[in-house]
């Protein structure tokens, strides 16, 4: 027997120390709700959950983010709204002027109401506004020009970011176009007597019974360029003399020109041709993209494009892209945003260069008030597509919207199985350590007890 050392009662407050901790860590987690309160309960787990953590506040302020930019749309929406109705009683204005039923007086009166009407759509243009910034004045708007209109043309710059875009044509849109008809018309000792022949392009049937038996080719073409608006195919003069080439009006695969009738063969034969534009456009990042168009139509990132390069150009142009609209955080990290525009909807810029813009509308006389009509037409169409756009971003964010929501569920989920502890559990293992600890104290006492049977060997 020895007494220097104890080793039951070492033993023992080494085991009743580290039920202790073990139960002071449970309790520190059932308190806390948390299974790793610092670094050392997981060092891998720790790091892990921060990340996600980081990426969760992420996307819940990018839901918010979306929720305001749909606030936005919503204001500048419900102010052409209102340009809406008044453009629509400036019509109604219009056509009542067109009447000479009403003298000049009368006229005046109605330009007078006219010209508070204009005044009106320039002040919501002017000062329609979200958070203090100005919606409807242009300054949310996006202008692309391109060095080259005859190899690519913008026709609208929506959706893309302010700056240079490197534009290659790699495939022209072509027509398409039948081999030329076999009979020469107007050539020969006897020409070829049009009047009989049976043609349809494209299910129209084309008459010529009132040509005469001679008719020249050009007499002929002009009959079947006559029925383009119906046909979407015009003649043109073949590589023989006489002979007809048909083509369509519109570019690429979804052109239509069909030939029928016992003489087709004489106007035209196999169809070819009809290929979409290809493009290559690098943007202001330097990255690259091919686009393959709708015959010269191109759509690049919500812009539209029209190639025009017919072989003729450089085949190379550059858009640039001034403004650019507004841009919308949608997302936890870098990069991941879109972006709004919205035109200038001012008298100076609704209706259309041909036919006249709003702020020159006069009702005073008969004629301005029927010319006023079509330039209200465009101006009511302007901001139909303007709202329609302003729909089109609204619904893509509201999707976006509930996209953030299940993500940042999702994340949540995985962040709490690694970070939560499990109550139950930790019950359980504080109960388990409870019971060992005070058993331990237990033990501890009958140790401490043991050195003083030495003093029986001393009586």
């Amino acid at each position: 027997m020895i007494i220097n050392h104890n080793l039951g009662a070492m033993n023992a407050q080494r085991q009743m120390s580290t039920n202790q901790n073990n139960m002071s860590n449970s309790m520190e987690k059932l308190s806390s709700g948390l299974r790793i309160n610092r670094a050392g309960d997981d060092a891998a787990g720790l790091a892990i959950s921060e990340k996600m953590r980081g990426q969760i506040r992420g996307l819940e302020q990018a839901d918010r983010n979306a929720q305001d930019g749909v606030s936005m749309i919503q204001t500048a929406e419900g102010a052409l709204n209102e340009t809406h109705s008044i453009l629509q009683r400036m019509r109604e204005l219009a056509v009542q002027s067109s009447n000479d039923t009403n003298t000049n007086d009368d006229r005046k009166e109605i330009q007078k109401e006219v010209e508070q009407l204009k005044s009106e759509i320039n002040r919501i243009s002017d000062d329609t506004e979200f958070n203090t910034q100005k919606l409807l004045n242009g300054s949310l708007g996006a202008v692309g020009s391109s060095s080259d209109s005859a190899v690519i043309q913008v026709e609208s710059a929506s959706g893309l970011k302010a700056g240079d875009y490197d534009v290659s044509v790699t495939t022209e849109a072509t027509v398409k176009t039948a081999v030329d008809g076999t009979v020469g018309f107007g050539e020969g000792g006897t020409p070829p007597d049009p009047t009989g022949k049976d043609l349809s392009i494209n299910g129209v049937s084309i008459d010529f019974s009132d040509l005469s038996a001679s008719a020249s080719q050009s007499d002929v073409m002009s009959k079947i360029n006559e029925y383009t608006d119906q046909t979407g195919v015009f003649a043109s003069a073949g590589t023989a003399a006489g002979t007809i080439s048909l083509s369509t009006e519109a570019y690429g695969s979804d052109a239509k020109l069909s030939l029928g009738g016992s003489d087709s063969l004489e106007f035209g034969g196999a169809v070819s041709g009809g290929a979409n534009a290809v493009v290559e456009i690098t943007d202001e990042a330097g990255v690259t993209e091919e686009l393959t168009g709708l015959g010269q139509d191109v759509s690049y990132r919500g812009s539209q494009l029209t190639v025009t390069e017919d072989g003729n150009g450089s085949g190379a142009a550059t858009i640039t892209v001034a403004g650019g609209g507004a841009t919308l955080q949608i997302g936890s990290n870098k990069d991941q945003h879109m972006l709004i525009d919205i035109n200038e909807m001012s008298t100076a810029t609704l209706g259309d260069s041909n036919v006249g813009l709003v702020k020159d509308i006069n009702l005073e006389s008969q004629t301005g008030s029927d010319d006023a009509i079509a330039t209200l037409d465009a101006a009511i169409k302007e901001v139909s597509g303007e709202r329609s756009k302003l729909g089109a971003f609204q619904n893509r964010l509201e999707h976006t919207i509930n996209n953030l929501g299940t993500s940042a569920e999702n994340l949540q989920s995985a962040e709490s199985r690694i970070r939560d502890v499990d109550m139950a559990k930790e019950m359980m293992n504080m109960t388990k350590n409870n019971i060992l600890s005070q058993a331990s104290q237990s033990m501890l006492a009958q140790a401490n007890q043991q050195p003083q049977s030495v003093l029986q060997l001393l009586q």
